[in-house]
């Protein structure tokens, strides 16, 4: 080789190393975070971007393991302007274990973090992780709590109904209730709150966590209480559900009373709430017609005696403890009047009289 030749070998192995020097700095820049442009994007990480993998420990104890798939996740930082480069984030996620780190779920990141913070920062445990505050009114029944968590995007009512059947939660109230593989199991005990969640929440945690809330509100005091009237909370829970469907009102310590007087008696066994008939309806009707109160169902109290199968609502604690200590009353019966208050009656005459007095009945038995 000539001296022009070598001169020209030199001059291209220069040029090249500067090349790769300038392009391994430029993916360093990316990989580090280094001067670029701010930039914040809040990303959704789906289960469908995730493998699962059955993992066994040493005492035999199997659990599911979600591995990220590396690749679909580098394509959606690039497509929202985190990262520059998904083939070198692929490769950093290979080398320091980032496919394991990842959890589903939603995420607010931005430019300044680094491939190892970005990847920190999408763990299930991540403080950047995007919550969501959802309130859940009294009076709910389970699947209105599950639809008003996947409007705010919690979890989907298909995830909440499954996890609901099917997930053995560990407390002593949900051990005698529906046997498991009823979504409805949970009805009554997911207690009405304000709650903080994350957006794209694991089920178990978010049941779990209305669940415990319950575990907490139901004192130790009320346990003992519960236990020394002879009842169990599921019977107590069921009787509050009723009471908080059928008022909002100052009368509920008066309907419990009506509640527990019917239960007690020997004429008068079939309860006849209108509200359990309306549970079990695909919607709520104004008025109810032969046909419904003629559903065979465990919880139309119109043609089984006692309480019905479960509890039909999500009851708050005024109605809990109106549950747990009515009204010293002999009243038997009840309806609403035209003025918007409950009247209680003694025999089932009074109620009847009282029911074909008040123009909403009319209205109903001439179809207006």
């Amino acid at each position: 080789m000539g001296v022009g030749g070598a001169l020209l070998y030199v001059v291209l192995v220069i040029g090249v190393s500067a090349l790769l020097a300038g392009v391994a700095w430029i993916m360093a820049g990316d990989v580090l975070a280094l001067n670029k442009e701010p930039l914040e994007a809040t990303i959704t990480l789906t289960e469908e971007m995730f493998n699962s993998r059955e993992v066994t420990d040493e005492d035999g104890n199997t659990e599911t393991v979600l591995i990220a798939k590396v690749g679909e996740v580098a394509r959606l930082l690039r497509e929202e302007g985190i990262i520059e480069y998904p083939l070198v984030f692929q490769l950093f996620s290979a080398i320091t274990g980032g496919s394991e780190k990842m959890a589903p779920g939603t995420y607010t990141l931005d430019t300044d973090m680094d491939y190892r913070a970005i990847i920190s920062n999408m763990s299930a445990s991540s403080a950047s992780r995007a919550t969501v505050d959802v309130t859940i009114p009294e009076g709910y029944t389970a699947m209105q709590v599950f639809e008003r968590l996947e409007e705010n995007g919690v979890c989907t009512v298909e995830e909440l109904q499954d996890t609901a059947a099917n997930y053995d939660f560990k407390f002593s109230f949900l051990q005698n209730v529906i046997p498991l593989g009823d979504y409805r199991r949970l009805e009554g005990y997911l207690f009405p709150d304000t709650y903080t969640f994350y957006v794209g929440d694991d089920p178990v945690n978010v049941l779990n966590k209305m669940i415990l809330r319950f575990d907490q509100k139901f004192t130790d005091e009320m346990r003992q209480e519960v236990a020394d009237s002879g009842h169990t909370i599921h019977e107590v829970v069921i009787v509050a559900s009723l009471i908080e469907k059928e008022t909002t009102g100052d009368d509920q310590t008066s309907i419990s009373a009506v509640i527990w007087n019917r239960l007690a008696s020997d004429n008068y066994r079939l309860l006849q709430i209108d509200a359990t008939v309306q549970y079990i309806l695909p919607e709520r009707k104004e008025f109810l017609t032969a046909e419904d109160l003629a559903i065979d169902s465990p919880y139309n109290t119109y043609l089984y005696e006692g309480l019905p199968a479960g509890p039909i609502a999500n009851p708050g604690e005024s109605s809990i403890r109106a549950a747990m200590n009515p009204e010293d009353s002999n009243m038997y019966f009840y309806a609403l009047g035209d003025d918007g208050d409950h009247h209680f009656f003694r025999t089932y005459q009074e109620q009847q009289n009282f029911i074909q007095s008040q123009e909403y009945y009319q209205n109903a038995n001439s179809g207006e």
